[in-house]
Order: structure tokens, then C-alpha cells, then sequence
């Protein structure tokens, strides 16, 4: 982006009547609950994708496209998470102050997508850690958009980075009730890589990366296998993502002659509502580690 394009940008937020708050639209429900920590009473965060809904299918509706195009602010995952609305977002880029939020991340700590070594696996919300440094992206563009608000975006980072560190520390405690030989996590499709990564799991997904595409006879094969030889105790079915494909691999395990039960339900792509534990982007983290350890401890 050019500094002409930037300062463009700038006065025009700066411009809003007093007490006018920005209205910045996040597509997932992870980046709107942490835009709105950063941004507070300064913003009005709307979100596209709630709970339940599998970003890598999601077609935006006219209504979407509305309130993208009257927005001042649009924030995404990028990566291709979004894939179908990726074309929207370089159309309104000028128009609007369109934030990657992954462009925040060294490229050298992203994972590569397990069926293409060309891209890169988009759900980078399973490490803290990555996910803040496109927090801290996402603040240091907003300070430079609305310079009048800058210092009270990243006083609010600093706190909400206090609750991060906070839940890390309960979460390690809860992932050491879990024996390093049952850290074994299978679910719908490979959403759980940085989680994998971060929290030392071994991690097995039916589909690739993104449920675009579909599994065939090999993949389930190939997974049945896997579970039988290492006697997975269970695996776990995705919020976003329908349990069919799942069933059909437990039923294949006990034909096998090896028992395998469903863990628990597991928010991969989408929050869940608000008002319950995994309604926040923390709150899901900690929902996932309590799901997956009453899941393989029972």
C-alpha cells in the first residue's frame, strides 16, 4: 500500500464526527472478538460468519456485501480461508482499509497445507501465538488509520495479551492430565495443525485443509488404519463440518474389531455463540483442550 493511499485512508477516518464510532467487518468469528478487545468503545465490530459456519464454503449474500461496502474497515484471515470471497476483498482494497490479518506472520512460521506444498494452512487461530502477532499487525495499522485512537488500541492489546499469557498457563496444566501417548487427535479435516504443532499432538484430519475438497475411498482407508494400529481411544466431530464423514470411519474401525467412540464436538472454523464458553476467541481454546481431555481420559 502507498503512503499516499494510507494518509488518503487516515483523514478520512479521522474525519468521522465526534463520537462516531468505525465500523470494521471481520469475516470469522475469531478476528471480530479480538478486533473488539483492541478496538473497544472506539468500534463497531460486525462479523460475517458466525457460529457454525465453514468459512471455506461461505458465499457472501447481498446483505454481506452491503455492509462490506459500507464499512471503513475490513479484516480477514486470508490465507485462502476465505476462499470465495477473496476477488470482494481486492475489489474494496483502496476503497476500504482492507487488513490481512496473516500478514502479520513471518511466512517461515506458517505451516504448509498437507495436499499442496505451494500454500500455506490458514488456521493459524490454533496458536496463540501466531494469532496475537496478527492481533499486533492488525493494532499497529489501526494506529496508523485513526492516529487519534492509536494509544488506546495498544493499551488494549497489552491487556488482552495479560488474559492470552493468563489462559496458556491454564492450559498447560490441563494438557499435562492428557499422557503424552494418548495425544493423538483425529477430527474431520486438518484444522488442528498449529494446535498439533503448539500443544504436541499428533493430529489426523479425513479432508485436507479446507473441506472444499473431498475425502475419497483412500483417505478413509488410510485412517482406519491409523486408528486401529495406534488403538485411538476416540475421535472428535467439527461444529462447522457435518459428523457423517466421521460415523462412516467408526463404523469401518468396529468392523475392524477396535472400539472407538466420538470424543466431543470441537470448534474448528467457527465459534461458538456467544454467552457460552467457546463464544470468545480464549473461551474456544479452552473449550477445545476440556473437550479433547473428557474425550480420550474417559
Amino acid at each position: 500500500m502507498s503512503m499516499g493511499l494510507l494518509l488518503l485512508q487516515s483523514c478520512r477516518l479521522e474525519k468521522k464526527a465526534p463520537g462516531e464510532k468505525l465500523l470494521i467487518v471481520c469475516t470469522t468469528g475469531m478476528l471480530g472478538d479480538v478486533v473488539e478487545n483492541i478496538c473497544g468503545e472506539y468500534a463497531d465490530v460486525k462479523v460475517i460468519m458466525g457460529p457454525g459456519v465453514d468459512p471455506h464454503l461461505y458465499k457472501p449474500n447481498p446483505a454481506d456485501i452491503r455492509l462490506l461496502q459500507n464499512s471503513d474497515v475490513i479484516v480477514h484471515n486470508g490465507l485462502h480461508l476465505e476462499g470465495k470471497m477473496g476477488e470482494i476483498f481486492e475489489k474494496l482494497d483502496g476503497e476500504k482499509i482492507v487488513i490481512r490479518w496473516s500478514e502479520g506472520i513471518p511466512e517461515n512460521q506458517l505451516l504448509h497445507a498437507t495436499e499442496d506444498e505451494n500454500s500455506h494452512d490458514p488456521h493459524i487461530w490454533f496458536d496463540s501465538d501466531l494469532f496475537m502477532q496478527g492481533a499486533q499487525y492488525f493494532t499497529k495499522r489501526m494506529g496508523e488509520s485513526d492516529t487519534i485512537n492509536a494509544q488506546h488500541f495498544k493499551k488494549n492489546l497489552e491487556l488482552y495479551l495479560i488474559k492470552v499469557n493468563a489462559l496458556e498457563e491454564k492450559v498447560s496444566k490441563m494438557i499435562d492430565q492428557i499422557p503424552v501417548e494418548k495425544r493423538v487427535l483425529i477430527t474431520s479435516h486438518d484444522a488442528f495443525s498449529y494446535f498439533g504443532r503448539k500443544y504436541g499432538f499428533r493430529v489426523r484430519g479425513l479432508q485436507g485443509i479446507s473441506t472444499v475438497a473431498e475425502f475419497g475411498v483412500k483417505d478413509k482407508v488410510e485412517l482406519v488404519n491409523y486408528i486401529t494400529k495406534n488403538q485411538v481411544p476416540a475421535l472428535f466431530v467439527e461444529s462447522s463440518v457435518s459428523s457423517r464423514s466421521l460415523e462412516s470411519v467408526i463404523e469401518a474401525c468396529h468392523k475392524k474389531g477396535h472400539k472407538i467412540k466420538i470424543g466431543g464436538t470441537l470448534l474448528s472454523d467457527a465459534m461458538d455463540e456467544k454467552g457460552k464458553l467457546g463464544g470468545t476467541y480464549l473461551g474456544m481454546i479452552e473449550y477445545n483442550i476440556q473437550t479433547i481431555l473428557e474425550g480420550i481420559n474417559e
